[in-house]
This record gives C-alpha cells, structure tokens and sequence, in this order.
C-alpha cells in the first residue's frame, strides 16, 4: 500500500462526502483527490530525479493536504519545514534535506527571501498564494494550469522514501527523519485502530502537519477513514472552541500544552465544545493532576493517549478502556509496534525495571538523512531494535510507564533524578498552571533540580512554600533547589517545552551537555 492509495481509496468510496475544510475553502474527496493528482502531475514534468526532495512551509491549509498528497503520488519525497523557524533554521533544514522544490505560503516569502543566500543548491519556488517578494517564484495556479485530474502513471515503490520530518530539538539540532510510504501506511492503520476515528467524524487538524503527529497520526489517518478534516491554521483555544462549535467537530488530536491553554482560558466553554467527543493526546508526558483536571472540564470526551515519536509515530496507546489503574502509564505498544525495555548493555529487562525503552515494526524510520552516525547509533542494538532515547519501565501487564528522557535526567549526587517525577508533583498544587524541571549545576552535588513555573491566573505562593509542598510529595532529595516563576515557558511549534533553552544560562562556561 502507497500513502496516494490513502486519499485515492477514500475518495473511491465516497467521492462526494466533504474531505477538507479551511481557508474559505470546502472539498469533497473527488475534489482532493483531483487536486493532488493535478500537482502531482505537474510536479512530475519537473522531470527531477527519483527521490527528489519537495519541501512544504506552511501552515495548515487545504493547499498543505493537497500538496503532501501530490507528492506522495510522485517518487519525490516530502520535507517538511517549521512556520517558526528563522532564516538560519529554514536555510539549515533546506539544505540538510537537499530541497529541490519549495512549495510555500505566501505569508513566509519575506523569511524565504532572507534564506535563500544560504542555500547550497538552486530552489525552484511555488507558492499557494500570490506574492511580489519572490520575484522567481511561480504562483500554483499557473503552475497546474492545465494538468491531467487523473492518477499518474508513476507510482513508487512501498519501500520507497515517502517524506522527512524534523525532530522536536528541544535537546539540540534537529535530525532529519526519512520515512518510508509502507512504514507511515502502517502506522497510520495502526492508528485507525487504536484512535477510534471513523469516516462520520469531523476531525479537527490542530497541531501543525509539519509535525509527525499532526501529519501522519492524526491527519493522515483521518483521511484513511475518509472523515472529514478542518484545517486550523494556528493554535489559538479561542479559535478553536469556534471552530468546533461552527462546523460540529467531534475528535481532535492536542498535545498537553494545549489542552492546559484551553481549560485554563478565561473564555473556556464547555457548552462550546459540546460536539466534541474523542480527543487524542501526545507529543509530551501529561501528569495526572493535569489529566484530572482536563478530564473534569471535559467529562463528555474519551480520552486516548498516544506516546511515540517522529522515528516511530505511534508506539504505545493509552485508552479509557484500560481503566482508571492504568492512568499513570501511557498505555500498551500500539497494534503494529513491539516494545522492550534494555539495560545501558541491551540486555532485556523484566517488568518493573527502569530502563531504556526500545521498539520495533514495520512503522520504525529508514534512517537520519545524511547522517550515518546518527542513524547507527539509534539502531546499534541487535534485531531491528530502536533505541527511544527515553527512560521507563513495563509493568506486568505490558503496560509503559514513561519515565522521562534519557537526556533530561540528571544525576545529583549519583542519584538519578527524573524532572517528570517532580514536575508530577508541581502539577498537584493548584497554583501551578504548567511547569519546566531540569538540572542545573550544584558545586557539592553536581547538579539538582530546578524549576520555572507559570501560575495559575491570581494565584500566589512563594518559592519556598512551592518547594515545601513538593517534599510532601516525592523524596526531599529530588525537591527542586531552585523555582523561577515566569509568564510563559519556551515551545516548540507542536508544544514541547525547549528544556534546552531554559538549561543554557545555568551552564553557560560548565562542562556539561546541553
């Protein structure tokens, strides 16, 4: 199975049934399917060579759908760019992946522009909308003026690249993950199974699709099942509560940091979001203080949690099913991935044990494009195995309890100390709106924890009295030294907090990794 036959058999079973919807824009899956096949074609008398990169910036739009679709027809393969990233960032990710074609917004022309000095190679341009700041780039329509609606006669193999996605970064540079059509044909079916979304859904795409959540866990799954899918261009709680309400939205796929923007919102509505009945989370741990609340806010929802990552996309799932006593794990590994814990050896844990958690299956990534290194060392176990990068422990019933990551533990005073415990502990006092633990470093300990917390809107509460209620909760040692309130925390585009860009200042001159 290719991903094109993903949109190709939707719209054969349902042709006239609404796919998209966004920008003014409302197109049946004929309408889709047409669309892509026009670009596809279009791409393809570009006459570039198997394997091509074509890179998307955007935000979500149905332009952005079409246009991943349209690849995916192609032997080309797909990169996808950050709206956040600055020009240094852009040109980086360009280059790292190769690009060849640029299909683009026309709101991120100036960025563009600023990049292009940059970039190692010549970039053809294509943008959804009409712009005079790039003066060499053709507008879409022009572009597929003319093309055949009809499939092209090109099609790639399974095993072939299908796109790159950029990791999160919030531990340093992103890598460049290369997928294959088989292995995101294989979570997405996986997905289907497990997120319980079905074609009389309305699903809302609100975590953007440069992300491998947003794309291929939740977008491309909806198309799949041939539901129909609104286009939220950016997270906004009130925009979304609109969005819901307007067009009748039943399941939405959030990352925690977003479900705490919106019940925290002082204009949240519960009756605004009535409709909605299925959500899917990822992207970052949610402590359970955190799910309570959410939970409570939204009793009408069914809850399913998803933990994986842009190498592996879904590689556990959590749902309401597996009861209240499974709410501290993130669920079982998912239909099509297996799931293991090793020592720092590779040696297989029983359950109970903390260790490296590991995966395998047909949805695992090819490689780090152009980084051989990389690539080895995730995958220097024997069998298949994928080193996760993060930390956790299989209970008896094969369910995973997430840790934290391997490289946001710290060592203090050959103690490991894991920031999510602590931060678990933060999130049980209701001052604490969201919050950030990481180490920093301590002369006779090596390091310890410290902490920047947002707080809840009027709340107050000192340093200390916030240290000393987390001492009731987790041992004193793994107590925060240090707690900075602050109005905001550093994001990613999709929501992760860049622990990295809180650590830098504390280490700045120290040997230690950031």
């Amino acid at each position: 199975m290719l991903v094109g036959d993903i949109l190709h058999n939707s719209a054969s079973r349902a042709p006239d049934r609404l796919a998209l919807i966004g920008r003014g824009r409302r197109l049946t899956y004929a309408e889709f399917e047409e669309s892509a096949n026009r670009l596809a074609n279009a791409l393809l008398d570009l006459n570039l060579h198997k394997g091509a990169k074509v890179a998307i910036l955007s935000t979500n739009r149905p332009e952005y759908a079409i246009a991943y679709f349209a690849i995916a027809k192609t032997p080309y393969i797909s990169a996808h760019c950050s709206t956040r990233s600055i020009a240094s960032e852009l040109a980086y990710v360009l280059n790292r992946t190769e690009a060849e074609v640029l299909i683009l917004e026309a709101d991120f022309a100036p960025l563009v522009k600023v990049a292009l000095p940059e970039l190692e190679r010549p970039l053809k341009l294509i943008l959804f909308d009409s712009s005079t700041e790039l003066e060499s780039a053709t507008y879409i329509d022009d572009f597929v003026h003319g093309k055949s609606a009809e499939a092209p006669d090109t099609a790639p193999d399974e095993s072939d690249g299908l796109a790159i996605t950029m990791t999160g970064g919030t531990t340093g540079f992103p890598k460049a993950v290369l997928v294959s059509h088989k292995a995101r044909c294989a979570s997405a079916i996986a997905a289907a199974n497990d997120l319980g979304l079905g074609a009389d859904d309305i699903a809302i795409a609100s975590t953007p699709l440069f992300h491998t959540a947003g794309l291929f866990v939740w977008f491309g799954t909806a198309v799949l099942q041939g539901a129909t899918v609104v286009m939220s261009d950016a997270w906004d709680p009130v925009s979304f509560m609109q969005l819901v309400e307007a067009e009748k939205v039943t399941a939405a796929f959030l990352v925690p940091s977003q479900l705490n923007d919106l019940i925290t919102h002082p204009e949240f509505s519960a009756e605004r979001l009535k409709t909605l009945h299925n959500i899917g989370y990822a992207g970052a741990p949610m402590s359970r203080a955190l799910f309570d609340r959410v939970r409570a806010m939204l009793p009408q929802v069914s809850f399913t949690e998803n933990y994986g990552q842009s190498e592996a996309c879904p590689i556990t799932i959590r749902c309401e099913q597996h009861g209240e006593e499974k709410l501290g794990t993130v669920g079982k590994a998912a239909s099509n991935a297996e799931l293991g814990i090793v020592d720092q050896e590779g040696k297989p844990l029983p359950p109970g044990d903390i260790g490296d958690i590991v995966t395998r299956g047909v949805q695992v990534f090819d490689e780090y494009f152009n980084d051989p290194d990389e690539t080895a060392a995730a995958f220097r176990l024997a069998d298949g195995w994928l080193l996760t990068g993060d930390v956790g422990f299989i209970d008896e019933d094969g369910f995973l309890t997430l840790v934290d990551r391997s490289k946001d533990m710290l060592v203090s005073g050959a103690e490991n100390v894991y920031p999510l415990e602590i931060e678990n502990a933060l999130y049980q006092h209701k001052a604490v709106a969201e919050c950030a633990v990481f180490g920093i470093p301590h002369e006779r300990w090596g390091e310890v924890p410290a902490a920047h917390v947002v707080l809840s809107p009027d709340a107050t509460i000192s340093e200390d009295e916030l240290i000393d209620f987390c001492t009731t909760r987790i041992a004193r040692f793994k107590r925060p030294r240090l707690i900075i309130f602050v109005d905001s925390l550093p994001k990613t585009a999709v929501g992760k907090i860049r622990k990295n860009e809180l650590r830098a200042p504390y280490w700045e001159g120290k040997d230690k990794k950031i």
